[in-house]
């Protein structure tokens, strides 16, 4: 019993810590000045991850496996009864862990970017609110905590793309990033609701145990998880509901580290994940999981090919990576994609901040066609982001390679032509990071010699965190080796109770099969960094100017093949076009012309028996007199 109040204890703690910072934040604003907020909210963070990092050592030591902590009873209305509850679990720890300690990363990080900002209070006070937020999420120990949590996230995303309201186009992508989410979340609330009209319960430990005896392909299985999909679908853009990340890079660097790169975007993965034993049993939800996953990466990674701001490349990038791990989600490898989730938080992260180093040093330049010669002038950024870049691409032994091979062994294992395509995306994202790395830190500067003469390396407090996430980028991985290598995939292993992971998640090909598929992996991505080589520093090839007539395919691709362009044409515009037919006409002309009609026809008949009013005592006698008769004659007659 003492364990279990401890951990109770500890469990609320861990959103309680960030809480209670944006409350102080937003309470004491007028007297918080220079950093102090920003210490306050990092501190209480940091916290929030030693809390985290004592749960993970008391569950990895079999103190307790999966508790469900029932705070009080929330609500009870009928048969509807939500217990305010945390889950602790494998699953939810290692997210706790992601998030608070790449979250204080981060937070540390952001006291130096956003140093002398006008309204740096209200940003920590956004982060700690989020963090609060994204804790709920995966703390949730039923689907309506989850949803708290899940619509928290989308609001502070909100707060924060727009962060810089005072620039128009920021705040147009902070509210498309708002509604494109509502999209995907109408789907989610409809599942949740289906799932409690099927169960008679929303909490996790009660809806798991009645699967048990369901069989696979049940229509309204297919139809919850369908849904269940869509909510994913908006909350980790995928297609067709991706396009608001890219534009989310309007927020400060911080933000697109912390939201677009390590834990937000996430939310869709983990949920699913956590609810793995209910997709098991929808064969057709995880082939479209798979497809709509697959689909996203190769076509999130053609499109970064040829993206010049630096953070529109890293986000392309992400939706590329987010569709990875749907495609593990839909082969049924819920902890591969977990692990990739994990990775991908390293060296995203590291990647993010590093770019927002560079634009620091550059004050605020994006365009990676006005850097070039930077690795001299920031050297810490330089080796952190190189360090970055391998670990996305894949090569050994950094963290992306063990993430991603595990994703790719799985492919091959249900069939070649998945792991070809899987193939093809990472040699695209291996092309278009090097290419970056290459024309942002190599050859000769390309901006202004105001620029260049006041290029710095970030202080301390922003390098450190680069520092870390580099280490972690490169050592990462080895928390899940292969039997290839020596280990037997721990990280899978202890996520197992948690998820129901699908036979190919530790299903082991030969060890000669595996090691030529690893060689040949290696060996195309080594070709295609020489290429890129070839390319950005032989030949010093730059990309070409906006007004530069481009090869058809290659336009197609910058911008991004339109789609932002259909979604106006057959969405956006129709939408208004019948929004102003109702505003002009049906409302201007119909219920406002009712409405206004009404007034009128009042105000002529209360004008004219107005005059009746004379003052002459004789005419109301008579009035009155009338007025007995009439309702005399209506009582005797009725």
């Amino acid at each position: 019993m003492v364990e279990f109040s401890q951990l109770a204890f500890f469990s609320v703690l861990i959103p309680v810590l960030p809480l209670i910072g944006f409350l102080l934040i937003i309470l004491l604003s007028r007297f918080l000045k220079g950093n102090f907020s920003g210490i306050l909210a990092t501190s209480l963070t940091g916290l929030s991850f030693v809390f985290s990092l004592i749960l993970f050592l008391k569950h990895s030591s079999g103190v307790g496996n999966a508790v469900e902590i029932d705070l009080f009873n929330w609500l009870e209305v009928g048969r509807l009864r939500i217990p305010f509850a945390f889950l602790i679990d494998s699953l939810s720890i290692t997210m706790m862990m992601i998030i608070t300690g790449v979250g204080f990363l981060i937070h540390l990080y952001s006291i130096g970017y956003m140093k002398g900002d006008e309204r740096i209070n209200t940003f920590f006070a956004y982060m700690n609110l989020f963090t609060t937020s994204m804790l709920l999420l995966v703390m949730g120990a039923n689907y309506l905590i989850l949803f708290i949590g899940w619509e928290g996230v989308g609001l502070c995303s909100y707060l924060l793309i727009g962060f810089w309201f005072k620039n128009e186009a920021y705040n147009n992508a902070a509210r498309k990033a708002f509604i494109v989410n509502r999209i995907g979340d109408l789907g989610f609330i409809i599942g949740i609701i289906l799932v409690f009209f099927t169960f008679q319960t929303l909490s996790f430990s009660e809806i798991f145990p009645q699967l048990k005896g369901m069989l696979p392909n049940n229509a309204l299985i297919i139809t919850i998880t369908l849904l269940l999909f869509v909510g994913a679908i908006g909350k980790s853009a995928q297609i067709p509901l991706f396009t608001w990340l890219p534009d989310a890079m309007a927020g400060p660097t911080p933000v697109s580290a912390l939201i677009h790169a390590a834990t937000m975007v996430t939310a869709g993965i983990y949920m699913i994940a956590r609810s793995s034993l209910l997709f098991n049993l929808a064969p057709l939800t995880l082939d479209i999981i798979l497809i709509t996953g697959m689909t996203t990466a190769l076509f999130a990674a053609t499109i970064g090919l040829f993206q010049n701001d630096i953070k529109k490349v890293l986000a392309y990038s992400t939706v590329s990576q987010l569709g990875y791990m749907f495609v593990a989600l839909g082969l049924g490898v819920y902890s591969a994609a977990v692990f990739h989730v994990t990775t991908h938080a390293f060296f995203k992260a590291l990647l993010f901040m590093g770019a927002g180093s560079v634009i620091h040093a550059l004050h605020g330049e994006q365009d990676i066609r006005r850097m070039g010669g930077l690795k001299s002038k920031l050297p810490y950024t330089y080796f952190t982001f190189l360090i970055g870049t391998i670990a996305i691409s894949g090569f050994p032994p950094f963290s992306g390679f063990f993430s991603k091979d595990q994703i790719l062994m799985a492919a091959w294992a249900k069939h070649p032509l998945i792991y070809i395509l899987g193939m093809a995306g990472a040699l695209m994202t291996c092309f278009y990071m090097f290419r970056l790395l290459f024309l942002v830190f190599h050859n000769s500067f390309r901006g202004t010699t105001h620029q260049q003469e006041h290029l710095h390396e970030s202080p301390r407090v922003m390098t450190i965190p680069l520092v870390v996430l580099a280490v972690l980028s490169f050592a990462g991985g080895f928390i899940n080796l292969p039997a290839l290598f020596g280990g037997n995939l721990s990280f899978s292993r202890f996520l197992s109770t948690s998820l129901a992971d699908g036979e190919l998640a530790f299903h082991q090909i030969s060890h000669t099969q595996e090691y030529l598929l690893l060689m040949l992996s290696f060996l195309a991505l080594l070709t295609i960094l020489l290429w890129a080589a070839h390319l950005y520093l032989k030949k010093k090839k730059l990309p070409s100017e906006e007004n530069v007539k481009l090869p058809a395919i290659q336009n197609l691709i910058y911008h991004k093949y339109y789609i932002e362009e259909i979604y106006d044409f057959c969405f956006v515009k129709p939408y208004t076009a019948i929004s102003l037919l109702f505003s002009r006409i049906i409302e201007g002309k119909g219920i406002n012309a009712f409405v206004d009609g009404i007034g009128t026809v009042f105000s002529f008949g209360s004008e004219r028996f107005r005059k009746l009013q004379s003052g002459n005592i004789s005419f109301y006698v008579f009035a009155m007199i009338i007025g007995i008769l009439a309702f005399l004659v209506i009582n005797l007659v009725v």
